[in-house]
């Protein structure tokens, strides 16, 4: 699906040609004004300041304007050819396109109906297929069609693992051959969307959707740059005893990566010396459960949103120590901490605005240990519960708002 205000595909941009007859006109009334202007320019180049008079036209001068004539004829010929010329090799790139559009789609269809097989085997060949498909696409609207299908067979529903018991050996093996399936979309997104945007087989800058999608294989964004309009949603995504990581990643302009209302249970997120220079990183209603890690450790904070509201920690952890927060703004607004928490420890707070206004902490759960003050802002408006550990020190920490009940 395109998104509003991008190019209109390559079919209906290249099919847009003047008449003849138009072309002719505006290439000629150019050409004209062109040749004027240089020969314009020749006589204040050459400080030219008269022409001499001559009384009668001699032979000479009449076989120069004869040559003269002869050259404008050529030359008007030599532009009809011209623009004749361009209008073939316009329509002949416009139904090169169309055959190429024509091949994609049938291959297409065949991969969407291999997707579709009760062969965990022939399936596997859809996906390989149409990520194939995604790299070739002759234009960007084809290639998001590609990843859109592969993003909807996660969505899918699935029968859960039914247990390694003798009885149920055969569902067991069905279950096992189609998450290999669904593991190597995930691990294809990840290898395309980690290779530089504008080389060939990268995905960056197109659309990712895995809104409700179960996670509980590997996916690597390692390295990654999110940038201009790109979407990357892991909406009311389940990690159980997945991996995702966005180890070094970029996130700049105006990039969206999205993780609201998504469940932690046993699985990693990890940003781990990833930049936040621009766009929004949202983490909004997610719960972070038991066994389940979500790091930002060593991650730089220089510009971007990151949002945590209403997140609710039970059992899970949050690193961000070694972390540098030098811009942007971080918020857990109206968090709960309840049996898990996030630590700060070694961090330096020298710019970003980081707010903990009307969280609930338990004991123990939220550690500034060791964490360093220079600028920004961090503040604690009506939080309730117990003080993070090694907050309250004295002096009180630069640019530290905390609680009145503290």
């Amino acid at each position: 699906m395109r998104r509003p205000g991008s190019t209109p595909p390559p079919d209906v941009r290249e099919l847009r040609l003047w008449r003849v007859g138009q072309a002719l006109t505006v290439s000629f009334i150019a050409a004209v004004l062109v040749a004027g202007a240089v020969f314009y320019g020749l006589l204040v180049v050459l400080d030219f300041r008269g022409i001499d008079k001559a009384a009668k036209l001699d032979a000479k001068t009449l076989f120069d304007l004869v040559k003269l004539s002869f050259g404008v004829v050529a030359g008007a010929g030599a532009l009809v050819a011209l623009v004749v010329a361009y209008r073939r090799q316009r329509v002949d790139e416009a139904g090169a396109h169309r055959e190429a559009t024509r091949l994609h789609t049938e291959r297409f269809t065949a991969a969407v109906e291999q997707l579709g097989s009760d062969s965990p085997a022939v399936r596997l060949g859809g996906v390989h297929a149409l990520a194939g498909l995604a790299d070739d696409a002759p234009d960007d609207n084809l290639r998001q069609t590609c990843i859109d299908v592969l993003c909807a067979y996660l969505q899918l529903p699935f029968a859960p693992d039914p247990g390694d018991d003798p009885a149920h050996q055969d569902e067991h093996h069905r279950y096992l051959a189609f998450r290999k399936v669904r593991h190597t979309i995930l691990r294809l997104i990840g290898d395309h969307y980690r290779r530089p945007k504008g080389t060939h087989r990268s995905w960056q800058g197109c659309d990712l959707d895995l809104t409700d999608v179960t996670i509980d294989g590997y996916v690597s964004f390692n390295g990654a740059t999110f940038s201009d309009n790109a979407r990357v949603s892991f909406d009311g995504a389940t990690f159980s005893d997945g991996m995702v990581t966005f180890d070094g990643a970029t996130f700049s302009g105006d990039a969206r990566v999205s993780f609201s209302k998504a469940t932690f249970s046993g699985g990693y997120v990890v940003f781990m010396r990833a930049a936040f220079s621009g766009g929004m990183v949202h983490f909004y209603g997610a719960r972070v459960l038991s066994r389940s890690v979500v790091t930002f450790c060593a991650a730089t904070f220089s510009g971007a949103e990151v949002s945590f509201d209403h997140a609710h920690f039970s059992g899970g952890h949050m690193p961000f120590d070694h972390a540098t927060f030098s811009g942007g703004e971080v918020s857990f607004r109206m968090v709960w901490f309840h049996g898990g928490g996030a630590s700060f420890e070694h961090a330096q707070f020298s710019g970003s605005e980081v707010s903990f206004k009307d969280a609930r902490m338990s004991a123990g759960v939220v550690k500034f240990r060791r964490a360093t003050f220079s600028g920004g802002g961090v503040y604690f408006h009506d939080a309730t519960g117990a003080a993070p550990d090694g907050l309250l020190t004295a002096p009180a920490p630069e640019g530290v708002i905390v609680s009145s009940q503290w």
